[in-house]
């Protein structure tokens, strides 16, 4: 566990540069331009209360299922007993954990993390969930190595808490890492379908698939029009009636991509 524990103060302590949501939140809330910004961390960030800190940094430090695959590499199908997180954080505190959010300009500003946003990671990395060793093994002995840390991450999330989701995801790994591994992606796919729809198992997916992939389609063949308008000045501008914007080609690619996954999921549920 001690490993763990170093890995998170390594995690925690890299620098990361400063998401666009995280400085449109610090320019709507504190007035902060986008050269202010380092002077604001320096000098005023340690001045926010709980709440307020937990705001400004939360789009730097929620945890990612990239995140969640780096400490699932190192627990397996084991978990941190929960008893221990809280101790955890209080030694982070403690250290003291030195974030270092890194500004537009390329500098790094370091600052003493508070216990509010220690929790927010921490607790959000599920490291207290466990694998059943049935589900471990087809990970272990199906999936390519460098595939597996993302699978047992995957593996981890609360959304298989019946055994009718933990045969649902062991078929998934049975079928879908039996010959050569599916294109990277299906496995995100997957569990965001499972996380979004919560089939009850596989017979379940296997009904609701159709309905899924008439969703998609729909939502990918109106997708060779432009995004609506929300504002009708911002229409105008665009020429109002006479809009000239082409097909939403981002939509289209993630439709695409969607429907076929679905058709990939579907010969997995045949099987």
């Amino acid at each position: 566990m001690e490993a763990v524990l170093n890995r998170l103060v390594e995690e925690l302590e890299r620098p990361r540069e400063l998401t666009a949501q995280t400085l449109r939140h610090l320019e709507a809330n504190y007035g902060i331009t986008r050269e202010d910004v380092g002077t604001f961390l320096e000098e005023r960030l340690a001045g926010l209360d709980d709440t307020e800190i937990d705001l400004a940094l939360s789009a730097q430090y929620t945890p990612k299922l990239a995140d969640q695959a780096v400490f699932a590499a190192l627990l397996g199908t084991a978990g941190v007993p929960v008893e221990t997180l809280p101790g955890w954080i209080t030694e982070l505190v403690q250290r003291p954990t030195m974030g270092r959010l890194v500004t537009p300009d390329g500098l790094q500003h370091a600052f003493a993390m508070r216990a509010v946003t220690l929790e927010r990671y921490v607790l959000r990395l599920r490291l207290e969930a466990t694998i059943p060793e049935s589900t471990g093994r087809l990970i272990r002995s199906l999936c390519p190595v460098d595939r597996q840390p993302l699978l047992l991450a995957i593996a981890r999330r609360a959304i298989w808490n019946t055994e009718g989701r933990r045969a649902l995801l062991r078929r998934y790994l049975a079928v879908a890492y039996a010959g050569d591994p599916p294109p990277q992606g299906d496995a995100e796919q997957f569990l965001a379908l499972a996380e979004t729809s919560e089939p009850e198992d596989e017979n379940d997916a296997r009904v609701r698939l159709p309905a899924w992939e008439q969703v998609a389609r729909t939502q990918w063949n109106g997708s060779d029009q432009p995004s609506p308008f929300f504002n009708e000045r911002v229409q105008d501008l665009h020429g109002g009636g006479r809009d000239q914007r082409g097909p939403n080609e981002a939509l289209r690619a993630r439709k695409k991509a969607e429907l076929e996954f679905l058709g990939r999921l579907g010969r997995i549920l045949s099987v």
